[in-house]
């Protein structure tokens, strides 16, 4: 488990980069006084340490009173933050719309009302164009005060299109709550359970969602509505595993964007996650040429300025963009090629841990797992599984579940039988305790325990047997999710051949291509 510090100061300045700390002490520099001298002695402290100590922040900086400490901080905080306020980047809409308002505001104390006006003018226009309806609807609100207020205009019908206007705006701002709830919980959902385990799932997440989902006239609707909508479907469709509204809603998604390029600015993030749905759609429907295809959109994007414009985007391009690469190695069948890329992501996940949620960690875990265990070296995959296992059981409990039967099976390859009972056992309750457990692992719980009495001629009739078994179950909606995390034909397909299952998924891919 990543080692996270909780101290808000001692993460923020470990988010700035050089430039950002030369800013700052720029910044203060001018006021030189001597709180602002100790500011800067504070902020270098700190600067230089690994992890936030406080006993050891107080050793090491003997000016430092503990009674002062906490006033520090928070002065410190602050000016951090209004350095950083006059260097952010001035592309940054919701930076310039908020300007705009507190422009509107200082020229409104000063009696400038028809400057004002002019103001929210162009604050309407420049946020209908970057559909930020909440700036609108600010400004709108702020165009009603000046008009109740003062005689400004003496345009016909004002007062009646302004109610107009303010009506469309809070109805469209209702939509998007709906939809963006909707979205969000499904996500929660997903994040905390994974995909729907059985009947009951499937029948209590479709009521949800037929429930909570607003009526809506898609040619009405704007961006962050259709963005949203959008958005409910994929994770539904990804829930249910119904894979066709999964791939069907990301397109929709990323095409979003394609017909509004400027939002790839505005909202880099949603773009970004909707490229990393979109290539995972293809990996899970095996559209290889498709697949590629949008990971090449990904990759010119991570190198444009909207995917570097700033921290956030910057860590969602890493994250996103190398799971996609791992899932091309899965693809493809280059199950030892994929381990070069493992030395960049422990990296990165070093250098980002102050960033990255957990559920992020864990996906990286399993499939660097997946990558020494489908390359051979069952070590290494243990290694990688040890980390998600003894990780708090709070979230991706089906994450949870599949890298203990990895976890088993792995031990099981290295013939570790004296290991293999107690874990059969604890595997299987974890599993059927998070209710988690599918014919199709059934199957392969039974086999492994029946395995060990089994002579080592009726061994490979038995693996043939398995394996027929659960073919006939891969097209089963539910079971499907078993498929989805573990490959666990191609693992039974690399014992009957005494091959290592990349070799098996190189040989499956080979003859897809030549179809």
């Amino acid at each position: 488990m990543p080692n996270r510090s909780t101290d808000i100061l001692f993460q923020l300045i470990k988010s700035l980069d050089k430039g950002e700390k030369r800013n700052f002490k720029l910044y203060v520099k001018p006021h030189s006084g001597n709180e602002d001298l100790k500011i800067v002695q504070l902020f270098d402290a700190l600067d230089k340490m690994d992890e936030y100590d406080e006993a050891l922040l107080l050793k090491k900086n003997k000016s430092i009173l503990k009674q002062q400490l906490s006033n520090m901080k928070a002065y410190l905080y602050k000016q951090i933050l209004s350095s950083l306020r006059l260097v952010e980047d001035k592309n940054n809409v919701d930076i310039q719309l908020h300007e705009q308002l507190d422009f509107v505001r200082i020229l409104y104390n000063k009696g400038l009302y028809l400057q004002s006006l002019k103001v929210l003018d162009k604050l309407k226009e420049t946020a209908k164009n970057h559909q930020q309806i909440t700036y609108q609807l600010q400004a709108v609100i702020f165009e009603k005060k000046i008009e109740a207020m003062h005689i400004t205009r003496s345009m016909e019908n004002r007062a009646e299109e302004l109610s107009k206007e303010s009506d469309l705006i809070n109805g469209q701002l209702s939509l998007i709550s709906k939809l963006s709830n909707l979205a969000l919980q499904l996500y929660g959902w997903y994040i905390k359970h994974g995909h729907a385990r059985d009947s009951k799932d499937e029948h209590a997440i479709k009521i949800f969602f037929d429930t909570n989902l607003p009526v809506y006239n898609l040619n009405e609707l704007s961006f962050y509505e259709k963005l949203y909508l959008y958005q409910s479907y994929c994770w539904y469709g990804f829930i249910r595993q119904d894979l066709l509204m999964y791939y069907r809603y990301t397109q929709k998604w990323v095409d979003l964007f394609e017909e509004l390029p400027l939002m790839k600015a505005v909202e880099a993030v949603q773009y970004i996650r909707g490229l990393h749905n979109l290539i995972s759609a293809h990996f899970n429907l095996n559209n290889y040429e498709k697949f590629n295809e949008a990971l090449k959109v990904f990759e010119d994007f991570a190198e444009s300025f909207n995917g570097k414009m700033n921290t956030n985007a910057h860590i969602q391009t890493f994250v996103y963009l190398h799971i996609a690469k791992i899932n091309k190695h899965f693809l493809e069948g280059t199950f030892s090629e994929g381990l070069k890329l493992v030395a960049y992501i422990e990296e990165k996940l070093k250098e980002y841990k102050l960033h990255l949620d957990r559920h992020r960690v864990l996906v990286f875990y399993y499939k660097i797992a997946c990558l020494y265990f489908g390359s051979g070296d069952n070590e290494k995959s243990i290694d990688y599984l040890n980390k998600i296992i003894n990780w708090k059981v709070d979230l991706r409990t089906d994450l949870q579940c599949y890298a203990r039967l990895l976890h088993l099976i792995a031990h099981y390859e290295l013939g570790n039988y004296q290991l293999l009972e107690y874990l059969i056992k604890s595997v299987y309750r974890f599993m059927a305790k998070m209710n988690n457990l599918s014919t199709a692992e059934e199957a392969v719980f039974k086999f492994i325990r029946k395995s060990f009495s089994l002579s080592p001629n009726k061994l490979i009739p038995a693996f043939k047997t398995l394996k027929e078994k659960l073919e006939a179950l891969e097209g089963n909606p539910l079971e499907g999710r078993s498929f989805m995390y573990l490959d666990i034909i191609a693992w039974l397909q690399s014992k009957i051949d005494k091959v290592p299952v990349q070799e098996v998924r190189r040989r499956r891919f080979e003859e897809g291509r030549r179809r």
